[in-house]
């Protein structure tokens, strides 16, 4: 019993581990006046976004070293007035096109950004992905550009703003997922596309490898279009990153409970391979960073010392990404049992067809091999 009182000790002390040489190597933007020379366009995908869209288009327009900046808005059959909105806008680098339905064999969000790629201006040589939930800093998009250097897409991940307390418990465990999992400079080395990862909400892309990889059409039907698109660039023969963007970008994604519970609920089903992929990630977060609390009660030092290293991995991923850290990681086995909740009820509804996202089906899309866990790196909201 004492032997295997200390063995999730053992797991989460790897795991944290990992965590700091991740938080140590990881690659930070940070923003420095300069000015990008190539033309660079901007592809803004919305969608019943009237909330959230003129903050991140005032944020685009703000935009400094960017001289030859296109920032092309789709509206994708709004019903709220974001189109109206974003045809309102008094300035000319906006232009707002009317998307069309997704034909059969695709999902919503990559036929939008595949439709924005076509509207595109013909000389721009960087492409630029947004989701209307990101605000950008002025120097953003001229630091993301050159961090292409070597790279063919890179992903700046945005600060995490949590506010209510249902997203202060589940959001910060994105970040905290994919430094804790995902070995971040052998993705960026190795030519393996199933060792991917992104984030669509900030996605800069060279053009050129983007359509040599087939752009959206290449994932079309699949949820999780972000981590994919990335792997398909690597399948294209091109290298991937993903950053820190705290300093130069923020994103509130949801705002409620009920916003978090279907928006992870419309995705995490395809974030593991597998029913059974999932099960095991599932049973490992658990018994690492939840069943240390029950030790505690035979064993007080191995579960304190569990869970204070569970704590401790949360602490270098808030860091080093952003995110709120006290009092917010003092409840990280609560946001492990949150989260092993959400996956048993993506699985559950998409089991059954029954998995919508603003007024749409998912049932075409297919489960993806992402090979790791969450991470909006992989847990997507359109």
């Amino acid at each position: 019993m004492t032997a295997l009182a200390w063995a999730p000790v053992l797991l989460v002390a790897v795991l944290t581990a990992h965590t700091a040489v991740n938080a140590a190597l990881l690659r930070h933007l940070a923003p420095v006046p300069s000015t990008v020379d190539v033309p660079v366009a901007v592809l803004l995908p919305v969608r019943d976004e009237a909330h959230r869209v003129l903050p991140c288009l005032r944020a685009l327009l703000a935009q400094r070293g960017v001289p030859r900046l296109a920032i092309v808005v789709l509206d994708d059959g709004s019903t709220d007035g974001t189109g109206a909105l974003v045809e309102a806008v008094p300035d000319e680098r906006v232009r707002l096109v009317a998307g069309t339905p997704p034909p059969p064999g695709w999902l919503g969000k990559p036929h939008a950004c595949h439709q924005l790629a076509g509207h595109a201006p013909a000389d721009a040589r960087v492409l630029v992905f947004l989701d209307a939930d990101v605000v950008l800093a002025p120097e953003a998009v001229a630091t993301a550009v050159p961090a292409l250097a070597g790279f063919d897409l890179v992903s700046p991940y945005p600060r995490l703003v949590a506010v209510t307390v249902a997203e202060r418990l589940v959001q910060p465990l994105l970040p905290w997922s994919w430094l804790t999992f995902l070995p971040l400079r052998i993705m960026e080395r190795s030519a393996r596309p199933s060792l991917a990862a992104a984030g669509g909400q900030f996605l800069v892309v060279d053009r050129a490898a983007y359509q040599r990889a087939g752009g959206h059409a290449a994932v079309r039907d699949r949820v999780l279009e972000d981590v994919e698109l990335a792997r398909a660039v690597k399948r294209s023969g091109g290298r991937i990153a993903i950053m820190d963007g705290s300093r130069i970008s923020s994103c509130r994604m949801y705002e409620s409970w009920t916003e978090i519970r279907d928006g992870h609920t419309k995705s995490l089903w395809a974030a593991f391979g597998s029913p059974a992929g999932a099960g095991a990630v599932v049973l490992l977060l658990l018994f690492g960073y939840v069943l240390p609390l029950l030790i505690a009660l035979i064993n007080p030092l191995a579960g304190l010392l569990g869970y204070l290293l569970g704590v401790a991995g949360r602490v270098l991923a808030a860091r080093a990404t952003g995110t709120r850290t006290w009092p917010d990681v003092l409840t990280h086995p609560l946001s492990v049992v949150l989260f092993a909740a959400l996956v048993i009820r993506s699985y559950h509804l998409h089991r059954r067809g029954r998995i919508r996202w603003k007024g749409r089906s998912l049932d075409t899309g297919r489960v993806a091999d992402s090979g790791r866990i969450g991470g909006r790196t992989g847990w997507r909201k359109r």
